[in-house]
């Protein structure tokens, strides 16, 4: 099942995709859970399936939404830098003993065809493709061998980085997020869907250019492992989002430097996953 949050008209929502339409899980459940970040930090993924799989029709086409970010208000959106070898080496950083993370706001995020905005302040905003882990159940110090039976879903990530900025100095808080960088969905796909997750392809393409293409296989720390160490310092909740790292490939270790302009088609592709498309704007 594939879960989104969306907008029509003036209104917020949420939802669950059947073919190329929405059945309005906002509509028929807002009142006990207002938000898709909610039903999953009550545990109510079984019931919104439920409820998606026994409508009798969707309310909506796909092709009227507005998408927003999967998890519009997610509590934590936790990243993890330098989590594939090939990027470690083209960045010129060494290994580390534990997970390099970084944290990004709400506000910086933005949907599956919404404009990813390069600020006027830089020209190095730079491709960064990536999963997400969206937590289901939460918990605090989750054994690693339990992991798993923490996770929602699934979806895609553009962690778009504003390479200047991050660079500052040695915490990339203000290159991670400048408003509208960081783009996520369309939707979430359930685990049961996707199965193994590390059986996946993540390719990231600028107008239809291959840019970056990895195993989720060939993650440094697998998603096991983030979950058993942050849970380690702070409770997961349900509606909580692990962006997993991005593999070699990004522009500024290009000779010469490759960045992102106004009118470049950015996509974020994951087997089994689906499809992340912006186009950059400027800002």
């Amino acid at each position: 099942m594939k879960f989104l949050s969306f907008q029509s008209g003036k209104t917020a929502s949420y939802g669950a995709v059947v073919g190329d339409g929405v059945v309005d899980l906002g509509k028929r459940l807002g009142k006990t859970y207002p938000t898709l970040r909610a039903a999953l930090a009550d545990g109510a993924l079984a019931e919104l399936t439920k409820i998606a799989k026994s409508a009798r029709k969707t309310d909506l086409p796909l092709k009227k939404i507005k998408y927003l970010p999967v998890i519009p208000d997610a509590r934590k959106i936790i990243c993890v830098g330098l989590n594939y070898k090939d990027h470690q080496a083209e960045t010129k950083n060494n290994a580390t003993e534990n997970p390099t993370l970084f944290l990004r706001m709400q506000a910086s995020q933005i949907g599956h065809n919404q404009p990813m905005i390069k600020p006027k302040e830089s020209q190095k905003l730079d491709w960064e493709g990536e999963l997400a882990v969206i937590i289901g159940r939460g918990g605090r110090r989750i054994a690693r061998e339990k992991a798993m039976g923490h996770i929602a879903g699934y979806a895609c990530y553009h962690d778009g980085s504003v390479r200047d900025f991050q660079r500052h100095t040695t915490q990339f808080t203000p290159g991670k997020n400048f408003a509208g960088t960081g783009g996520f969905g369309p939707w979430m796909v359930t685990k049961d869907e996707v199965g193994d997750i590390t059986k996946q392809t993540l390719t990231t393409r600028v107008n239809g250019v291959v840019k970056q293409q990895a195993g989720i296989d060939l993650l440094i720390f697998d998603i096991p492992t983030l979950i058993a160490y942050i849970s380690t310092f702070v409770p997961l909740e349900g509606g909580d989002v692990i962006v997993t790292g991005t593999p070699g490939g990004v522009g500024a270790a290009r000779t010469p430097p490759e960045f992102m302009q106004p009118g470049d088609v950015a996509e974020i592709e994951i087997t089994g996953v689906g499809t992340l498309r912006n186009v950059v704007k400027e800002g």
